[in-house]
C-alpha cells in the first residue's frame, strides 16, 4: 500500500477525545487512501468507537481531521456533504419504515426538487445486496441481524461517500453472515470507496484490510500492513487466539 501524502484521502493527526476529566483517546494518528481498507482493532473499551465518532464530528475532539485535502471543522452534515459516511455500531435504522424508505433517507442529500436523484444509487445497492431488493417493502424492524447490517451499509452508500466508516459490522452476527458481510466489504474497494473499519473480530478485519492499527487504552500501540500484523506474535497471541510463534 502506497502511503504517500498525496494519495491520502483521510489524515487524522494528534487526535484526542475527553469524556469529562477522562481522556478516552490520546494523540492518535492514522491515514487512509481511496480504494483501500484500513482497520482499527483492539479490546473493548480501547476507544475504537470513540475514534470513529470523533472523526465524524459526533464527539468534540482535539487534533486535526483532513479529508480529501480539506481540514474538517464543521458539523456532521457538512462532513456527510463532503463525502464521509458512518455506519454506527447500533445501526440506527428506522424500524417502522420500509427497507426502501430507509435507503431513500440515506440519499436525501442527493434528491432534487422532484424527489429524484438517488434511484441509480439504490439500484447499485440492490445489486450489492439482492436480499434487500427482495425485502424492499418489508419494515426494517422485522429484518434479521445480517439484513439490518446490510441495510445500514446500503443506506450509508446511498450518499455516494468517498469514505465509509464501519463500527463493529460483525457484532451479534452468525459466522456465516459475518463471512458474507466481510466479502461485501472487500468488494467495495473496487468502487474506489475508502473504508475505515473498526472491528473486534481481528482475524476477519485483518484478512480483508490493507493496513491496520492496534488501539489499546486510547493509544495506537502498533501499526503496519495487515498481512504483517497477522503474523505479529503479540497480535496473534492477544487478538487471534494463537500462541506466540
Amino acid at each position: 500500500m502506497n502511503t504517500g501524502e498525496s494519495a491520502r484521502l483521510l489524515e487524522v493527526r494528534n487526535f484526542s477525545v475527553d469524556y469529562g476529566k477522562v481522556r478516552a483517546l490520546s494523540d492518535a494518528s492514522l491515514h487512509l487512501q481511496a480504494g483501500s481498507i484500513v482497520t482499527v482493532i483492539g479490546p473493548n473499551g480501547a476507544g475504537k468507537s470513540t475514534l470513529l465518532n470523533a472523526i465524524m464530528g459526533v464527539l468534540p475532539s482535539i487534533g486535526e481531521v483532513c479529508f480529501d485535502g480539506h481540514r474538517q471543522q464543521g458539523s456532521i452534515e457538512s462532513r456527510v456533504a463532503a463525502g464521509m459516511s458512518l455506519v454506527p455500531e447500533r445501526r440506527e435504522l428506522f424500524g417502522t419504515m420500509t427497507v426502501e424508505d430507509n435507503l431513500l433517507l440515506g440519499g436525501y442529500t442527493r434528491l432534487d426538487a422532484r424527489g429524484r436523484g438517488a434511484q441509480d444509487t439504490q439500484a447499485e445497492v440492490f445489486r450489492l445486496f439482492p436480499r434487500l431488493q427482495e425485502r424492499r417493502r418489508q419494515l426494517a424492524g422485522t429484518l434479521s441481524g445480517g439484513e439490518r447490517q446490510m441495510l445500514a451499509i446500503g443506506r450509508a452508500l446511498m450518499a455516494k461517500p468517498k469514505i465509509l466508516m464501519l463500527d463493529e459490522p460483525s457484532l451479534g452476527l452468525a459466522p456465516l453472515v459475518v463471512k458474507e458481510i466481510f466479502r461485501i466489504i472487500s468488494g467495495l474497494r473496487q468502487s474506489g470507496v475508502g473504508i475505515l473499519l473498526v472491528e473486534q473480530n481481528a482475524r476477519a478485519a485483518l484478512q480483508v484490510a490493507d493496513y491496520g492499527y492496534v488501539l489499546e487504552t486510547g493509544r495506537i500501540t502498533l501499526e503496519g500492513p495487515a498481512a504483517k500484523l497477522m503474523h505479529d506474535a503479540r497480535v496473534a497471541a492477544t487478538y487471534l487466539g494463537l500462541g506466540a510463534a
